[in-house]
């Protein structure tokens, strides 16, 4: 399975997730839990080695090591441990072999069952208190048949297994000589608050907000607003830097509807997702989007905004 395998046209709120599980052993028996991960970060699914255990000098306590995969040394992390499940050990268990973010990881769990289609419509968020625990991992939960699926935030997993990569050590130290306005929408409550520190510190007035729905709902205020003053939407707003993987609309169908809109289209869009990569790039310029840059590039994600917004030009898109 690769990222291009994935036949979904970009911009129309559909995603394909895989769907796996991890035994859980209680008291009472066997607990089964079932997780979610969005296809286009999964490179394949391959048959755990036995034998697999962490160690008592690994950075953190999830991490198994590595294993050859072919030309690869693919760093394994136990799933469960960080997920805090005391997993029911079993033969021919599955690793999930994944890239973002610019790095290849295998995920260990107990089984996949499959690939379902769904709508980011149809992805609840987490309840406020869940979504503002520093130790959420939860996107977003759905139904699927008789069960609900939590997605998984996999980049709080590495985040968390990276004692060396301290998030502020990627804030960008650029300054706008102006002074500038940014709608800045992302699901990951960390996410949010590095990306409104960043262009905060960066000299922009930052309005930030949890999913493409809400953002939607933002950027419609300003096209009332804008037409009941005989004023363009670049008024009130200078950029919009949305991710992608998100509740309720996801960044790409954001993108589409602001470039497909006849007032809002003028505004300039940055897509900020570790979805991002060469391979992909053409999602982004399918729906239009401005800039595009790869998560956890904090540095060059506000510098490319400060350059798109400053050399903007709003007659190339009339």
């Amino acid at each position: 399975m690769s990222q291009t395998d994935v036949l979904l046209e970009t911009g129309t709120n559909e995603l394909e997730i895989i769907e796996f599980f991890v035994k859980e052993e209680t008291d009472k028996g066997l607990d089964i839990h079932y997780f979610g991960v969005n296809v286009a970060k999964v490179l394949e699914i391959v048959e755990a080695p036995m034998g697999l255990e962490g160690s008592e000098a690994a950075v953190h306590p999830s991490f198994l090591g590595t294993i050859p995969l072919r030309d690869l040394i693919l760093p394994v992390v136990d799933l469960s441990v960080w997920l805090d499940v005391e997993r029911a050990k079993a033969d021919n268990e599955t690793i999930i072999v994944t890239e973002f973010n610019a790095m290849i990881t295998g995920f260990l769990v107990s089984g996949v069952t499959q690939i379902h289609r769904v709508n980011w419509k149809d992805v609840e968020p987490p309840s406020r208190y869940v979504a503002g625990m520093e130790t959420n991992c939860i996107t977003g939960t759905v139904k699927i048949n008789d069960r609900f699926v939590l997605m998984l935030d996999l980049e709080q997993v590495l985040a968390d297994l990276d004692e060396s990569g301290k998030t502020d050590v990627n804030l960008s130290d650029v300054v706008s000589e102006e002074r500038y306005r940014a709608l800045i929408v992302d699901d990951s409550t960390s996410v949010r608050a590095l990306l409104q520190t960043n262009f905060t510190n960066a000299n922009f007035e930052v309005v930030v907000v949890g999913d493409g729905a809400e953002a939607w709902g933002k950027l419609l205020e300003i096209k009332a607003k804008a037409q009941k003053e005989g004023k363009s939407p670049l008024d009130y707003l200078d950029a919009v830097v949305s991710d992608v993987e998100m509740p309720q609309m996801d960044g790409y169908t954001l993108t589409r509807r602001i470039k497909e809109d006849p007032v809002l289209k003028v505004l300039p869009v940055t897509l900020f997702s570790s979805l991002i990569s060469d391979g992909v790039l053409h999602k982004g310029k399918a729906v239009m989007a401005d800039a595009q840059v790869t998560k956890p590039e904090f540095h060059g994600l506000t510098e490319k905004v400060i350059n798109l917004v400053k050399n903007w030009d709003p007659e190339t898109v009339a």
